[in-house]
């Protein structure tokens, strides 16, 4: 591949105006248009935004007159397609059904973004209905945009489902991204990618206007190269007045205790190794290490796969409503129907039996998923996190992230196994990954996670433990 000049260039970099908005949208669309679309072919990006040159030359204009929006002025953004964006770009969640669809408008999240001057390029693939389809998915895979290849290893997982989120930022396509979790969506990928990913704690990102899974879980959070710049982004799309960048200049981690969850160890030998290694600059950095076990490790999976399936049900019919009128869906029953009418085309690796699952589900006052709801929260919170960080007086739990990518499989889908991501997104609590080194050439990212609301600090440890052990590279882009 051809040097690209902005190659791994920081939020803060491109935001100073040495290059132009045009300049930089322009770049990044012929890069985009070189290696997502032809060359190595990565189907990162669903859809570009047609207005991307008009909204660059605006925030030129708006810089030769002195007004600066704010952190963002003129960075090229990629945001995944199952958040609303009031503009000519369709919302379709990967399904190729919406395709066409618009939304009725922006997404709170996307409001902000262009309030602090983001230039959105495109809206990123990812896998379809946020891997919420079918018990055999490939992730990375949808109707709509087919499958998104893992530049670090083309054959291998992307991860998912914030798939082309991932990819895009990696094989520098944007600036960064925005992802959406529920469980992994966002810190899977990113490890997977070599990317620093957050899962912000429930609420502080509206969650309006994102296609849902389920209300008590999804939020969208910042999928970038540093963990500065997912700070930057969290500071443009937080709905709190918290300053994401407090942290981010600790000079050691002296006093800072750190809960180190071996639980999740065991599933990979390469990736373990990975994080045996990175612990000892925690060490080195000051911070005493404490192993620590959850005692509702394992038990969390029955409950919460319950409530997806509820809320799933449930909130996409407020969805199609509110934001996408004129969506030829109105019910989740219509989607069933639609796939299996047209299996040929929206079926052709893996089914939908997620769905139909759901579809069975009751409404949301049914003692079965208010009997789940409650569980979840008890399993993840006070018997969870909560009480490994008052027992062990622990900032942060530490823990593979998810084992490095598996290869895609259309067969038997996917094939990973291991990662810590369930208990922080079942208890709606801040996760951070941060890259943390390589495992037979596959990137592997090293978690923290902690209590509600502290994700400035979390961000403030992933950057300290970056500085000091940087691993973050480009991908080769090779098969």
């Amino acid at each position: 591949m051809t040097r690209f000049e902005q190659e791994e260039a920081t939020i803060e970099q491109l935001a100073r105006g040495d290059a132009s908005a045009t300049a930089l949208a322009r770049a990044y669309l012929e890069r985009i248009e070189r290696i997502d679309r032809a060359g190595p072919t990565l189907r990162s990006v669903i859809e570009l935004n047609p207005d991307a040159l008009a909204i660059a030359g605006e925030r030129d204009r708006e810089r030769a007159a002195g007004r600066i929006r704010g952190p963002l002025h003129g960075v090229p953004i990629l945001v995944k397609d199952n958040i609303a964006t009031g503009d000519r770009m369709s919302t379709t969640a990967g399904c190729l059904g919406l395709e066409g669809v618009r939304a009725a408008q922006d997404a709170p999240l996307v409001a902000r973004l262009r309030e602090a001057g983001a230039v959105i390029l495109g809206k990123t693939n990812l896998s379809e209905w946020a891997n919420f389809r079918s018990s055999n998915s490939v992730s990375g895979w949808s109707s709509r945009g087919g499958q998104t290849r893992n530049p670090y290893a083309l054959d291998r997982s992307p991860s998912g489902s914030s798939s082309g989120s991932a990819v895009a930022v990696a094989a520098n396509l944007c600036a960064a991204a925005i992802g959406t979790e529920t469980d992994g969506s966002i810190t899977s990928p990113a490890a997977c990618n070599n990317l620093v990913g957050l899962k912000p704690t429930l609420g502080i990102v509206s969650g309006e206007g994102i296609v849902p899974i389920a209300h008590s879980q999804d939020t969208a959070g910042p999928m970038a190269r540093t963990v500065a710049d997912c700070a930057r982004l969290m500071n443009a799309i937080s709905e709190k007045p918290i300053d994401f960048t407090a942290h981010l200049g600790l000079a050691n981690l002296k006093g800072v205790r750190i809960g180190v969850g071996r639980q999740y160890f065991g599933t990979n030998e390469k990736a373990d190794r990975v994080i045996e290694e990175a612990l000892p600059v925690l060490k080195d950095l000051g911070a005493t290490l404490v192993d620590v076990e959850l005692a509702s490790f394992g038990k969390l999976d029955e409950a919460e796969f319950e409530v997806l399936l509820f809320e799933f049900k449930n909130d996409l019919r407020a969805f199609f409503r509110q934001h996408l009128p004129e969506a030829p869906f109105k019910t989740l029953a219509d989607v069933i129907e639609y796939n299996a009418r047209n299996a040929d085309r929206m079926m052709p690796i893996f089914g939908q039996d997620l769905l139909v699952k759901a579809q069975e589900k009751g409404a949301l006052t049914s003692k079965a998923y208010l009997a789940a709801r409650d569980k979840c929260r008890r399993l993840a919170r006070a018997q969870g996190i909560d009480a490994v960080v008052k027992k062990h007086r622990v900032e942060a739990i530490v823990a593979l992230t998810s084992p490095p990518a598996w290869l895609v499989d259309n067969i038997n889908g996917d094939l990973a196994r291991g990662g810590c991501t369930s208990m922080a997104a079942v208890a709606g609590y801040p996760h951070v990954t941060v890259p943390a080194g390589f495992a037979a050439g596959l990137p592997v990212g090293l978690s923290f996670f902690g209590p509600a609301n502290s994700d400035a600090r979390l961000l403030g440890l992933a950057a300290a433990f970056e500085r000091a052990a940087p691993h973050r590279r480009p991908p080769s882009l090779a098969a």
